[in-house]
């Protein structure tokens, strides 16, 4: 039997949507999965990014879906890797990080919902403070083995939490919210 969803999470990228679907099942939402690899555009905001994801990934499967978009934002190092987080971990990974980051470690990272049921994408953001470690700690995926997000003396790679606190939960939060509100109007 055909599992019903109350959405899509379109990725190209499982481990997000493992994250997303762990944390909007505690708002009641069912999340499905829609593998869709989109040409993402060059673009200083991730925002952006997300709203051209969220589109071609609603024609791509025409059902309601959400995109994420995140970065890594480092100030000392003026922003950078931001948008081009997922390029940058590609290329030199948590290692180069580390190795360009150097007394200043305050970091931010940022996280873009858009939701698209083939209207206007609709648009969540969240942002959590956090800084660099000094070394890699724990075993995960992305960033999060050199992110201690404020207030932790752990790694996201560390705590048990993490879905309880991320970036990632803090936009879900928000558009689970509205979502539940917007079908029940």
């Amino acid at each position: 039997m055909r599992k019903s969803f109350d959405l899509y999470f379109a990725s190209s990228n499982k481990n997000k949507y493992s994250e997303a679907k762990e944390i909007l099942s505690k708002f009641k939402l069912n999340l499905g999965f829609f593998e869709f690899a989109p040409v993402e555009i060059q673009s200083n905001s991730i925002l952006e990014i997300a709203t051209k994801k969220s589109l071609d990934a609603y024609w791509s499967c025409k059902k309601p879906v959400i995109v994420e978009d995140d970065g890594l934002f480092i100030p000392a190092l003026g922003g950078f890797p931001g948008p081009y987080s997922s390029y940058v971990f590609k290329t030199i990974g948590n290692a180069g990080i580390l190795n360009l980051v150097k007394s200043k470690r305050n970091a931010e990272f940022h996280s873009v919902i858009a939701y698209c049921d083939g209207k206007k994408p609709v648009l969540f953001q969240g942002v959590i403070k956090g800084v660099i470690s000094k070394k890699q700690k724990g075993n995960d995926w992305g960033y999060d083995p050199i992110f201690i997000p404020k207030g932790k003396t752990k790694t996201y790679a560390e705590l048990d939490d993490k879905n309880t606190l991320s970036h990632r939960y803090i936009t879900l939060g928000k558009f689970a919210r509205w979502y539940k509100k917007s079908i029940n109007n």
